[in-house]
Order: structure tokens, then C-alpha cells, then sequence
């Protein structure tokens, strides 16, 4: 994966790509084939391809956050959400949507986090689920929980090491289909892909040796 982020300059919007964050869902190149040229040579973005709410809507489809559209037409930018929420891909990664801090840095509003535990750019996910044939669920019963008293806000994520991701701010954790598995302020979420009780932690990782900065 490519390290330093690819920068085209539209007239309306610049859109920034980070490869390292790409997990290829291919809603850019499926939602605006015209802006994001599949299979070519060379320059593969043209952001004046279509307009800049298009873009937008791509942006915000774009599930690891490795496209950000960067608006100079005077429109608003991408916002942070109003309700926090981390979704379970079925035998994937976990689906951030909220206003992400990753070790003390900020970190957009969309990210996709390990958690087979066999990413080599953690705690990004970098499709490794998929080679290592990972199985997970991405319906687990629901918990009960109270509804939040806010929604939003800072959502701090700390990978601890070779340890669980601890999770500090309010948040909505999802099923795939949307149902609401469970609303947490605090909590630690499974990261090396063997817990009992995933999504959450419940110690495994300390029995099987995980290894993850």
C-alpha cells in the first residue's frame, strides 16, 4: 500500500487519496466510474469529472476514509456524524463513523479497523481477513443498554499493546444490517480475532500471545 497520499486539484475540490487506508469496497470507482478510472495508466482521478456534491456523496460512501474530498466552491465540507457508530463487517473489519482520535491524533470521520488480528498496517485493516479465511460474525445478540446521553463528540480509539482497541466516547456499536448491538461510553473491543465475546475483548489475546503494536 502506498504510504503518501495522492493529491488531484480540481477546479471546485481537490481529492485526496491515502492508499494505506484502502480496504477496495470500489464505491469510487462503481459510484463515479468517470472520476475514478479503474485499470488505467497514469493520473486516475479527475475531480471535474462531476460535481462536487457527487464527490462528496463518493467521499462519504468511502467506508476507510482513504478518499477525502477537500471543497473550494464555497459549499460546506464533510461534517463530523451525529451519531457515533462502529459497524461489524460480517468476517471483516470494524466500520468507524464518528469524529476519530487513533492515539492521541485525529484521524477524519471513517476509518476501518483490524480486528482478525492479521493486518500488517494496523489498526488499519488491509484486507488480510479475506487471505486468512477470518470468521466473525457480523450479527451478534443484541446487549442491553440505555440510550446515550449524547451521540456525538470525540471518539478517542487506543490500541493498546498486543492488546484490545480501547474505546473512550459515546458510540453506537452496529450490526451489519444496523441493529443496535450495544451504546458504550468505555469499553475494549477485540483486536486479535480469537475472543469468545467479539466484538469485545474478553482476555484471549493474553492466552494466545497477540502481537500488535
Amino acid at each position: 500500500m502506498a504510504d503518501e497520499a495522492e493529491t488531484a486539484e480540481g477546479q471546485a475540490a481537490t481529492i485526496v487519496f491515502e492508499g494505506r487506508r484502502c480496504i477496495h469496497a470500489r464505491r469510487c470507482v462503481t459510484g463515479e466510474p468517470g472520476v475514478f478510472k479503474a485499470n488505467v495508466e497514469g493520473a486516475w482521478i479527475d475531480p471535474d469529472a462531476a460535481p462536487v456534491e457527487a464527490l462528496m456523496r463518493v467521499a462519504l460512501n468511502c467506508p476507510s476514509g482513504a478518499i477525502r474530498v477537500l471543497r473550494r466552491d464555497g459549499g460546506a465540507q464533510e461534517a463530523n456524524p451525529k451519531v457515533n457508530t462502529i459497524t461489524l463487517r460480517e468476517n471483516g473489519p470494524y466500520v468507524v463513523n464518528a469524529e476519530i482520535e487513533i492515539a492521541g491524533r485525529a484521524d477524519g470521520t471513517r476509518a476501518t479497523l483490524c480486528r482478525c488480528g492479521a493486518s500488517k498496517n494496523k489498526p488499519y485493516c488491509d484486507g488480510s481477513h479475506v487471505a486468512i479465511g477470518f470468521v466473525a460474525t457480523g450479527e451478534p445478540p443484541t446487549r442491553p443498554s440505555e440510550p446515550l446521553a449524547r451521540r456525538d463528540g470525540k471518539l478517542a480509539v487506543t490500541p493498546f499493546a498486543n492488546g484490545p482497541l480501547g474505546i473512550a466516547g459515546a458510540v453506537e456499536i452496529l450490526a451489519g444490517g444496523g441493529r443496535t448491538i450495544d451504546r458504550i461510553e468505555k469499553g475494549a473491543l477485540c483486536r486479535c480475532g480469537q475472543s469468545s465475546s467479539k466484538p469485545f475483548c474478553d482476555g484471549t489475546h493474553k492466552k494466545i500471545g497477540f502481537a500488535a503494536p
